[in-house]
């Protein structure tokens, strides 16, 4: 890369980023790459995750299954399932695309359904796609191929007679089959799909429980539904967030805990460096640092944390700065509990104040004040403004690794 700016910080040892060396070494060998956690959702790291498996086989998404719009949202309620859309799109961001089919079963993967023809139409295209005579499956090549038209026929065995499949997305249908055909063991359906388009990381729901999320707003109101926080199918919020948290129903506001497993918690505790990345603040990112065990593990890993703030407005931030951005997480990561230091659970936000176009003035006083040093270094490039360049991005986190 040119048209660096060089950031040398200190952690336990002086870094320098981006650290050529290293990046190189994890380039020539990325199966030995490092284990870089991401409590995400949504698509924002869909070009990050991409270009990430040039480096690591071995990072770790940790996707919040508490999605309801679109797609989703007419599993969710057909079949009492968690959303499985942002898994998907985090498999498919990581699938080895070198591999013999894997572009075939993208673009698949990708494909939706007309929103325009009838409901008895699309349904007939579904059962050619399930006996493997629609050209988007007859292409793929075997044992791929039988593997998805088995998943298909399962959801077709079990979909409503009035499942509206308009717009619905095929990905998301093959991962609801392979949901039903195992016992409701999201688990088993995403092993086996890691392992069918090679996967180059680990990709987890953060729970595998039937949640929604629900906020508070400064005025009183109260939004149950991750689909009303993110302004994508509603008007966007028109006053700050007060507090998020989980509740069981739709129809009652009744805050509900909920508590990661013991598989989560290992991963979090083994990471090599742990991400708050850019994305939807509330719905994407901090709905992962709602359940409890989160800030626990955490805490007792020694590696770096790092905040990526976005570069341009989020609805979800409703006259937010970085400095409350950071506040935020820092107190739903610590929740109430005892003895655990700002420093435990984020060290460092990264930003670009030569080339980002953030959208209020970063107080840098207040967020050294909550014990979390600034990274100032490249971040965005003339062809990517106003968004992070996932390349220079990739390169800041293998340094601090």
């Amino acid at each position: 890369m040119t048209d660096r700016m060089d950031a040398t910080i200190k952690i336990t040892r002086t870094v320098k980023i981006p650290d050529l060396l290293k990046i190189e070494r994890y380039r020539r060998l990325p199966e030995l790459g490092p284990r870089i956690l991401f409590f995400s959702g949504g698509t924002a790291l869909r070009s990050l995750s991409q270009q990430l498996i040039n480096y690591t086989y071995n990072s770790i998404h940790l996707v919040t299954p508490f999605d309801y719009g679109g797609s989703s949202r007419k599993l969710r309620d057909a079949f009492n399932m968690i959303s499985v859309g942002d898994l998907r799109n985090r498999l498919m961001a990581l699938a080895d695309q070198s591999i013999k089919g894997n572009p075939l079963i993208y673009r698949l993967f990708v494909y939706r359904l007309s929103y325009n023809e009838e409901n008895a139409v699309l349904a007939q295209r579904l059962e050619r796609m399930a006996s493997g005579d629609d050209p988007l499956i007859a292409v793929i090549p075997q044992p791929m191929r039988d593997i998805i038209c088995y998943h298909l026929k399962h959801f077709l065995r079990h979909m409503p007679a009035d499942f509206d499949l308009r717009g619905a997305n095929i990905g998301n249908l093959i991962l609801a089959g392979g949901y039903l055909s195992s016992n409701a063991s999201i688990d088993a359906v995403i092993y086996i799909f890691s392992r069918l388009v090679e996967a180059r990381g680990i990709v987890k729901p953060l729970l595998d429980e039937l949640l929604h999320l629900a906020a508070e707003l400064d005025d009183g109101t109260l939004l149950i539904g991750q689909h009303l926080l993110t302004g994508k199918e509603v008007p966007q919020i028109t006053c700050p967030v007060k507090r998020i948290f989980l509740t069981k129903s739709l129809d009652n506001p009744e805050p509900v805990h909920a508590r990661i497993n013991g598989d989560i918690q290992n991963l979090i505790r083994e990471a090599d460096l742990i991400c708050y990345p850019m994305g939807s603040f509330y719905s994407s990112i901090v709905a992962n640092l709602i359940p409890d065990g989160v800030e626990e593990a955490v805490a007792a890993n020694i590696c770096p944390k790092v905040y990526i703030p976005n570069t341009g407005p989020d609805p979800e931030q409703n006259g937010m700065d970085l400095a409350q951005a950071v506040a935020t997480l820092l107190k739903c990561l610590k929740k109430d509990a005892a003895g655990i230091d700002n420093v435990d659970l984020l060290n460092y936000v990264i930003i670009d104040s030569k080339n980002a176009r953030y959208p209020h003035p970063i107080d840098y006083d207040r967020i050294r004040d909550l014990g979390v040093e600034i990274i100032d270094t490249k971040l965005v490039t003339h062809g990517t403004f106003p968004y992070i360049d996932a390349a220079c991005l990739i390169d800041v986190l293998l340094s601090l690794t």
